[in-house]
C-alpha cells in the first residue's frame, strides 16, 4: 500500500496532466459515440455547451494570414483562450491539453527503456521559423496552413471519425521522436509550440526553485524535463526573482516537482517573493 501511494505521490503531476487530456478528449468523443454533444470541433476551434467557442489563436492568426477576417464572436473566443495561457503558462497547453503530447511522452520513456541515446541536433529557433513559415505558407495558399498537416488536428480527428491512412502521421511523430529525435517533434519543429512559448514569457504561473540549496545534484530534473535548458538559471539563483523559470519553453508540466526527492521545485508565479533559498 506505502509503495503504491509513494508512487502516486511521485508522479502527481504526471497523473493530473493525464486526466485533464483523457477528459478533454472524452468531452469531445461523447458526441459522436453517445450522442452528448457537450463539446463540438477540436482544439483548434471548438464550441461548448452550444454557446461559448474557443478558438486557438495560432489558429486565427493563420486565418488573418490567409486573408479571412474573423467574426467577433471567433475574435473573443480567441482573447478568452490568450487569457488563458497567459494565467497558467503559454506552453501549459503542450503538457496539459495537447493529445500529442502522449505521444510524445511514450517516445521519450521507450528511449530511456530502450537505451537509445543518440540523436540529431536542431537549431534553436527552428521551430520559430516553422511558425513564421506557417503564417507565411497561410498567405500564399488562402487557407489554414498549419492545420492541413497539424498532428494535433488530426489525431482528434481519427479519434472522433476515423481516417485511415492519416494514423501515419501520428506514427511519424512518434517514430521521430524515438529514433531520430529526443523530443523533437515538440521541442524543435511544432510552430504551435513556438506560438504558445512566446505567450509563455509573459505568464503568471511559474515553475519556481524554492530551495536551490538543497539540490543534490542528482540530475533527475534534467533527464525528465522536456525542455531541460531552462532549469539551469533557477537552480543557480543567486535571488529570489532568479529562482522563478521565467522561460517560455517551460511547459508547466510538474515533472521537476514530481521527480526531485530534496523537493527543489514547486508551484508559484511569476512574482512570487515568499520564499528564500534554504539549507537543510
Amino acid at each position: 500500500m506505502n509503495r503504491g501511494v509513494d508512487l502516486v505521490a511521485r508522479n502527481r503531476w504526471l497523473i493530473c496532466r493525464r486526466l485533464v487530456q483523457l477528459g478533454v478528449l472524452a468531452l469531445f468523443l461523447a458526441g459522436p459515440a453517445r450522442g452528448l454533444w457537450w463539446v463540438k470541433g477540436t482544439l483548434a476551434a471548438s464550441t461548448w455547451f452550444e454557446t461559448i467557442l474557443l478558438v486557438d489563436p495560432f489558429v486565427l492568426l493563420q486565418s488573418l494570414a490567409a486573408g479571412h477576417v474573423p467574426g467577433w464572436i471567433a475574435v473573443w473566443g480567441a482573447l478568452m483562450v490568450l487569457v488563458v495561457y497567459l494565467l497558467l503558462g503559454g506552453r501549459a497547453y503542450c503538457a496539459w491539453l495537447c493529445p500529442v503530447n502522449m505521444v510524445t511522452d511514450t517516445a521519450a520513456w521507450l528511449r530511456a527503456v530502450l537505451g537509445i541515446s543518440a540523436g540529431r541536433g536542431w537549431p534553436a529557433n527552428l521551430r520559430r521559423w516553422m511558425l513564421i513559415m506557417s503564417l507565411c505558407v497561410s498567405a500564399l495558399i488562402g487557407t489554414t496552413a498549419w492545420e492541413q498537416v497539424n498532428p494535433v488536428t488530426i489525431l482528434q480527428r481519427l479519434l472522433l471519425f476515423g481516417m485511415g491512412m492519416a494514423w501515419l502521421v501520428v506514427l511519424a511523430v512518434f517514430l521521430f521522436d524515438l529514433l531520430v529525435s529526443p523530443r523533437g517533434w515538440c521541442g524543435h519543429i511544432c510552430p504551435v509550440g513556438a506560438f504558445y512559448g512566446l505567450l509563455g514569457r509573459a505568464s503568471l504561473l511559474r515553475v519556481v526553485a524554492a530551495r536551490p540549496d538543497a539540490c543534490t545534484n542528482c540530475g533527475a530534473c534534467f533527464r525528465s524535463c522536456p525542455e531541460p535548458q531552462v532549469i539551469s538559471p533557477a537552480l543557480k539563483a543567486r535571488s529570489r526573482s532568479a529562482a522563478v523559470i521565467l522561460s517560455g519553453d517551460c511547459t508547466n508540466c510538474g515533472r521537476c516537482i514530481d521527480v526531485c526527492a530534496a523537493r527543489v521545485f514547486q508551484f508559484g508565479s511569476r512574482f512570487d517573493r515568499r520564499l528564500r533559498p534554504q539549507r537543510d
